[in-house]
């Protein structure tokens, strides 16, 4: 049975959307988002529904886990619309090369394709990536701004001990 048809309908009428689905290892990884992110609440929401659809609807075999979770500040990109509404953030992804070493890049996704991505990696460039040779990508997130120095870095420490 397809899962991600009906579990799309289930969690739009929750106010959430799927995000991800995948079936690995014994486990149903569900990944659930919203416009603004989704709370433990709605996340207990999203399990108990489809945790009643799947005992009503029983389309996987044998025993699993149901794993649902939001995608986190560092998502995982697996498909195009993955891509897509990653465009214009940092991501870091690798590579895989038929006859040379895989490559690791990470800089900002600039464009995506049916096929491609292209990234503006900070030391290779614009390079544009097949999405069928993208071994493992993620967005990267980036704290506010630069960090600010320490008062103390640098200076001798004040603190004393007694021996006794």
């Amino acid at each position: 049975m397809e899962l991600e048809t009906p579990l799309r309908s289930l969690l739009s009428n929750l106010g959430l959307e799927l995000y991800d689905l995948e079936l690995t290892k014994g486990t149903l990884n569900v990944t659930v988002n919203r416009a603004g992110g989704v709370d433990l609440e709605e996340l207990t929401r999203a399990n108990r529904a489809i945790s009643e659809w799947l005992d009503l609807n029983d389309p996987i075999p044998g025993r699993f886990t149901l794993d649902v979770s939001s995608p986190g500040l560092e998502r995982r990109l697996r498909t195009v619309e993955h891509f897509r509404s990653a465009v214009g953030e940092v991501v870091t992804l690798r590579e895989r090369r038929a006859d040379e070493p895989t490559r690791r890049l990470e800089g900002t996704l600039r464009d995506v394709t049916a096929t491609t991505v292209m990234l503006e990696d900070q030391s290779a460039g614009e390079v544009h990536v097949r999405i069928e040779s993208i071994e493992r990508a993620r967005t990267v997130f980036q704290w506010g701004g630069e960090a600010k120095p320490s008062p103390s870095r640098g200076k001798p420490s004040t603190t004393t001990s007694k021996k006794g």
